[in-house]
């Protein structure tokens, strides 16, 4: 009985979480992009106007970050203004909760078929190596090398500071403004 009533506050905390997770990371995504000059190099050839969204299938938590020019990423939430051109889904928020709580690398998730990519595939392999960048400054080494495919050689931990610094500072004020609105 009492295993009954632990599964579902178990499986709600594990969508806020994801919830949680995917605002954290747009922020971050829009704040790598203002920092990182390797990040801005990898998004500069997405076309202006570019969407991204990751998200738990069918309706469940998502980000979406636009593309808005000389490889600048713009954090919108939830909602896109316009149709997105890249959506990386994962098929059950159990499956985005093992790649966000850093149990599993997204390479691994997406070859045991637990997310689909919708659109094209280079601009999603961009995206990842992006999201990969963002992870390694963003999460200790011991397990940023948990969850991204390849950990960075030339990032030194002098770069890795400063940017991270930067980085946890505008997703901060980003999340200040947000709640001021």
């Amino acid at each position: 009985m009492l295993a009954k009533r632990i599964q579902p506050m178990a499986s709600q905390a594990r969508r806020l979480y994801v919830e949680l997770m995917f605002q954290v990371m747009g922020r971050a995504l829009q704040a790598v992009s203002e920092v990182d000059r390797e990040v801005r190099q990898e998004t500069w050839t997405l076309p202006e106007g570019f969407l991204f969204e990751m998200m738990v299938m069918p309706d469940g938590p998502k980000l979406i970050v636009e593309h808005v020019g000389e490889g600048r990423l713009s954090y919108h939430g939830k909602r896109p203004p316009s149709p997105v051109d890249v959506s990386i889904q994962f098929k059950h928020v159990t499956h985005a909760f093992l790649v966000l709580s850093f149990q599993e690398k997204t390479s691994i998730a997406f070859a045991n078929d637990r997310m689909l990519v919708d659109g094209d595939v280079s601009y999603a392999v961009r995206m990842t190596r992006v999201l990969n960048r963002l992870e390694s400054f963003i999460l200790p080494k011991v397990v940023a090398k948990r969850a991204v495919k390849e950990y960075p050689e030339n990032l030194h931990l002098p770069e890795k500071l400063i940017n991270a610094a930067q980085i946890y500072l505008k997703i901060a004020t980003h999340f200040t403004q947000t709640a001021r609105a």
